[in-house]
């Protein structure tokens, strides 16, 4: 670290992250990691730079954050009431003994096996759009595609997709600035999603248990009740539903995103589909959906000269960090790069769990949307979530020209 680099609060420079023109990718954001590791905000610190991201979203001394956000708000109710319950809100012993008792149904060997369902359900979703040479990207691709897996992970009809779409979006509202306005919205939807979850439950035990993603849940939960409760069952069914919809519905439009800004890359990705695995992972480096992870100070502590008071607000932007020039010699867009790790799906404790299925159902998605749709570009204006939290395309309207 430069010794001209402030580490006092008021010398820091100052990021409206409340403003909801605020841009992660903006000017302003770049300027600040120039001139600091760490940014003031309304909500906390922020902090910017590759290095400190990457030792701060390990570090002990933080809690995962985002647990006091419906408190923060004032907000009651089912969704609430999950909110604080499931894994994501855990720590500590509890953290780990319900991550040990889910991992193996979040495990490679899984995605593996259903590789070849990604692959179906892709070709089946594109069949129905390729001969119009154009669509609605997001209600015609990342979201039927997105839900249709959680479908298959929980062994609900294919057909159901649209029902568990709409009810994720709804229960996602909470994670916006407007959730205390729209709390009864969000609460229904979150006891629809409880109906569902049971339902998938008990249709499972009536048909017996094999060895996929919920069997695995409910083998655990049946072997020992005191280790994984009914409630910490459905909570962390909701937990792969909601999580799993919402953030690959966006991941997805926002790599078509960045692609239709790189054609080079796109048209490389179709000649070449095993670079596919790689382009999930440069996409979420440059353009994650969520662009950053929460976290909370349990003691004082000082950083690299910075002093941190407990209870303080530690928000780690993972956005800048992916594309910090300090630790990327050449930060801009490339699916043939050798990279370090980044941060789309956290890191640490609380790295996100169902990071193996993300990555293999958006790897088959990439590889045959590439393979399938040649020279895409927008064909209309592309409605945008606001690019900071948890961001990603409303609709997005796309010409192209059919591949082979």
């Amino acid at each position: 670290m430069s010794s001209s680099a402030p580490t006092t609060l008021e010398a820091a420079p100052y990021l409206d992250v409340a403003d909801p023109s605020f841009s992660m990718r903006s000017e302003a954001v770049a300027q600040a990691r120039e001139q600091s590791w760490f940014a003031r905000t309304p909500y906390g610190i922020a902090v910017l730079r590759y290095d400190e991201v990457n030792a701060l979203i390990r570090d002990q001394r933080l809690r995962q954050g985002s647990y006091a956000w419906p408190a923060h708000n004032k907000a009651t109710g089912s969704f609430a009431d999950w909110w604080v319950r499931m894994l994501l809100s855990r720590e500590g012993a509890d953290h780990s003994r319900l991550r040990r008792l889910a991992n193996p149904a979040f495990s490679p060997k899984l995605v593996r096996k259903m590789t070849p369902e990604f692959q179906e359900m892709a070709n089946e979703i594109i069949d129905g759009f390729i001969d119009a040479g154009h669509c609605e990207f997001v209600s015609e691709f990342s979201e039927p595609y997105a839900t249709q897996v959680i479908c298959s992970l929980l062994g609900l009809p294919r057909s159901e997709w649209r029902g568990l779409a709409e009810l994720a979006v709804d229960m996602g509202l909470a994670l916006g600035v407007t959730f205390k306005q729209d709390e009864a919205q969000i609460n229904a939807a979150t006891d629809k999603m409880y109906g569902y979850a049971k339902t998938a439950v008990e249709t499972l035990k009536q048909n017996g248990l094999s060895e996929d993603f919920l069997s695995m849940l409910v083998r655990a939960n049946e072997e020992d009740k005191a280790a994984l409760s009914d409630q910490e069952l459905y909570d962390m069914i909701i937990l792969a539903i909601f999580g799993g919809i919402d953030t690959t519905r966006n991941q997805i439009a926002l790599a078509m995103d960045t692609f239709v800004q790189h054609p080079d890359q796109w048209k490389l990705l179709g000649e070449q589909p095993d670079l596919a695995r790689a382009a999930v992972e440069e996409v979420m480096r440059v353009r994650p959906t969520v662009t950053w992870v929460t976290r909370e100070a349990l003691e004082d502590f000082n950083y690299q000269g910075l002093d941190i008071k407990k209870g303080t607000t530690v928000h780690l932007f993972s956005q800048a960090a992916g594309t910090d020039p300090k630790a990327f010699e050449n930060p801009g867009f490339d699916i043939t790069a050798k990279r370090q790790p980044h941060f789309g799906f956290g890191a640490g404790a609380h790295h996100c769990i169902g990071h193996f299925i993300a990555r293999g159902d958006m790897t088959e998605a990439l590889s045959l949307l590439a393979q399938r749709l040649h020279n895409p570009a927008y064909d209309g204006d592309v409605k945008w979530l606001p690019d900071s939290g948890n961001t990603g395309a409303i609709s997005m309207p796309m010409k192209f020209d059919r591949g082979a």
